[in-house]
């Protein structure tokens, strides 16, 4: 029996302070106005110090779970797409699945720019389909704000925080993820890029002094690209499910730039009532953009049972992907009772208490191995 990968759950989180235009302007040499003009972006939401990618991953992570009716013991996997990862390692998602409380399920980072999330949600939609895994966490989630030159106007203006994040299940019922298109140019890796902290480039007072840490970008030669990609890469997804533009209901496109949406909705022939755009409100923020936007499309009653929506991006690599759903209300399972409810309230306080005696376990295990060590030492010196 044919098995289908289908989106049962969503969530989003933006962090609390909002950063205008207006306070980028007395930060940077910009305006207002050149921002609006270029861009098309607003403001944008800036993590607190203490917040970190995976804080954000695992807010947005409940909300999915919640909306799936869906307990984290029952996760498979979990997939977390960022370029903006707490650590170099551990993965992200390795955090992410500590703090849920998801005990049995894999998880590990990918890594291909903006497109991150379209590339996590086909290798969610595989392995559920052969049969791997039946239920799935894709998280988007990126604090771009730790890596920007807050001196750079042509970098520092464009990104902003966020994670968005679905539950994938396994359904024998036609739809979900019906099909996907990746694609890659590493021709083009060095158009947008942090250039140190790699083994390429590892970090040293040179680097630091150069600024070489922080995100840069060529501008016109990234825009030149994504005009171009987007498009394209709508139209194989399309081709690849027989479908034309004709059938689509709603684009919900990586946002980064309104006037590289506005260019690829031209392209397509698609008005405004077709595209979904949330840039004015959030600005960039890389692999957490398409996740964000979904769930406002779906909160704003854009995307009804029966449509077909293509989530399409570019990024850094370069990369892009496109994904091609049809959205079906495929219930996980039936409601849970008050009683479920509040005992789901109690599992991620759970989850932090399990974590916490899991670490003193280890400690407590470590220096017991070296207590016996010892005294095995001074037992074979006795003798």
């Amino acid at each position: 029996m044919a098995r289908y990968a289908h989106i049962v759950g969503w969530g989003k989180y933006l962090p609390e302070r909002v950063l205008t235009n207006g306070e980028l302007e007395k930060l940077v040499n910009t305006s207002d106005d050149w921002i609006q003009t270029r861009t098309g972006i607003l403001q944008r939401h800036i993590a607190d110090p203490k917040e970190t990618t995976s804080a954000l991953a695992v807010k947005a992570g409940r909300q999915a779970l919640q909306v799936a009716g869906l307990s984290p013991r029952r996760l498979e996997l979990i997939i977390v797409a960022t370029i903006s990862p707490d650590h170099i390692f551990p993965a992200t998602a390795c955090w992410v699945q500590d703090a849920l409380g998801a005990s049995h399920a894999v998880a590990f980072d990918l890594n291909a720019g903006c497109s991150g999330f379209v590339y996590a949600l086909d290798v969610a939609r595989h392995l559920i389909v052969a049969g791997a895994y039946k239920n799935v966490l894709v998280v988007g989630a990126e604090v771009m704000s730790r890596f920007l030159d807050w001196e750079d106007r042509s970098t520092c203006v464009l990104f902003g925080d966020g994670a968005g994040a679905v539950v994938l299940a396994a359904s024998n019922a036609p739809g979900g993820v019906l099909a996907c298109s990746l694609g890659a140019d590493g021709s083009g890796g060095n158009m947008l890029l942090i250039p140190a902290g790699g083994s390429r480039l590892p970090a040293n007072e040179e680097t630091l002094a150069r600024r070489q840490h922080f995100v840069k970008m060529n501008g016109r030669e990234v825009y030149r690209f994504a005009t171009h990609i987007l498009p394209r890469s709508t139209r194989e997804v399309l081709g690849k499910a027989g479908l034309e533009l004709e059938d689509v209901e709603l684009l919900i496109p990586h946002q980064a730039n309104q006037r590289i949406t506005l260019s690829a909705a031209k392209s397509l022939g698609f008005g405004e009532e077709r595209v979904f755009s949330n840039v004015s409100r959030y600005g960039n923020t890389s692999a957490a953009s398409i996740p964000i936007a979904l769930c406002e499309a779906i909160e704003e009653g854009k995307v009804k049972p029966g449509d077909h929506i293509v989530l399409v991006g570019f990024g850094a690599g370069l990369t892009w992907g496109a994904a091609l759903l049809q959205w079906s209300e495929v219930p996980l399972r039936a409601k849970p009772s008050p009683a479920r409810r509040t005992l789901a309230r109690l599992i991620y306080p759970w989850a932090n208490l399990r974590s916490g005696l899991l670490r003193l376990y280890r400690r407590l295990d470590a220096i017991w191995c070296a207590l016996v060590k010892r005294l095995a030492q001074l037992i074979g010196k006795a003798r």
